[in-house]
């Protein structure tokens, strides 16, 4: 399948996507770079020093760059390999790491964090994906790792034009001390079989209410293509886990999870998945400052968050009701679900 074609419920643009490739000047020659300018031989190419010349600039409108997005190659970096962050779940692994080997998304969510952590809605490819491997080797020499490949992007509906997926289990299933969780929003189902397969390369499937990913996450996945995605995933080999995180407080929500849990369990043997992530919408105070500037008409990020040493939530009694609601809901369901939660271990 073509890598554009993996992209399902995506809304007219104002220019054509990828209309110009920034590319630093160190990382011309290298062979993710050579596959990116012979996919899009119409595009204008733009030599430039550093990604952040152009990534980083100032006064950009990533709402309108999210409509005709540009792509952005680099080479180098001194360091792609970071601890996890608090506000992430960690599921029960002592030394949790995450990576970026691309910034920024495909898909357009409202309530995305990455408008609020990046300054453009452009993408950013490292082009040096064997670096990044080789640092992650570092740690494996010290400890077991358990690393986060697809945090800040969807690795997934690139896959057609990067093969990052692919080679990550490929070096997953060579180390074994390495366990991978790759999270994604993408409906691709062709993409499983033809994978490398590993026990440790976990996909983990952010699931939403249909009126959430319909009025809020642009460009994404359906909610069936998800579920049938997620099931051709567990039917290669691979683990699954379904992300019911962030659970957003729109108005009924109860009914809108009740039915989102219900339709997961009609599609999905919830006895065979792996384990379930539950929670509700979190994000540092800064990064909300700058989504709430970015996404002004959007109810969900205007919402009276409770501030607590520098994350932004819902009020403690609503996020517990909201996240008993739901685990009840899967519990009901398959009463051994492995569950976690943001702030609590497995139960």
């Amino acid at each position: 399948m073509p890598w554009n074609e993996a992209l399902s419920g995506d809304e007219p643009r104002y220019l054509p996507r990828f209309s110009h490739l920034y590319v630093e000047e160190g990382a011309m020659e290298d062979p993710v770079t050579k596959r990116l300018l012979a996919a899009f031989p119409r595009a204008q190419v733009v030599p430039i020093a550093h990604y952040k010349d152009v990534f980083n600039r100032r006064r950009q409108n990533i709402l309108l760059q999210h409509r005709c997005q540009n792509l952005i190659v680099a080479g180098r970096r001194e360091k792609s390999v970071f601890p996890g962050a608090p506000v992430c779940q960690s599921f029960g692994n002592e030394h949790f790491y995450y990576c970026s080997s691309v910034m920024n998304c495909l898909y357009d969510c409202s309530y995305c964090y990455l408008k609020g952590m990046y300054p453009s809605g452009n993408l950013v490819v490292f082009a040096d994906l064997d670096r990044i491997f080789a640092e992650v080797e570092t740690l494996l020499a010290k400890f077991p790792v358990y690393l986060c490949v697809s945090y800040d992007t969807d690795l997934l509906p690139l896959e057609g034009l990067l093969g990052y997926v692919s080679r990550w289990c490929a070096f997953t299933k060579d180390h074994p001390g390495l366990s991978i969780e790759i999270r994604t929003k993408c409906g691709r189902q062709d993409l499983f079989a033809s994978l490398p397969k590993s026990e440790r390369v976990i996909f983990a499937f952010t699931l939403s209410p249909k009126e959430v990913i319909s009025s809020y996450e642009r460009g994404a996945g359906s909610l069936a293509e998800r579920l049938l995605a997620a099931r051709a995933a567990k039917d290669a080999g691979f683990p699954i886990r379904l992300c019911f995180d962030p659970m957003l407080a729109l108005p009924g929500w109860e009914r809108a999870y009740g039915e989102l849990v219900e339709e997961t369990a009609k599609t999905i043997d919830l006895a065979g998945v792996r384990d379930f992530s539950v929670g509700t919408f979190r994000i540092s105070d800064q990064y909300l400052a700058a989504l709430r500037r970015c996404e002004p008409g959007c109810a969900l990020v205007q919402y009276p968050f409770v501030t607590d040493h520098g994350t932004c939530s819902y009020p403690p009694a609503l996020a517990k009701r909201m996240e008993e609601f739901l685990a009840g809901e899967l519990r009901s369901r398959d009463p051994e679900a492995k569950i976690f939660f943001w702030e609590e271990p497995a139960t």
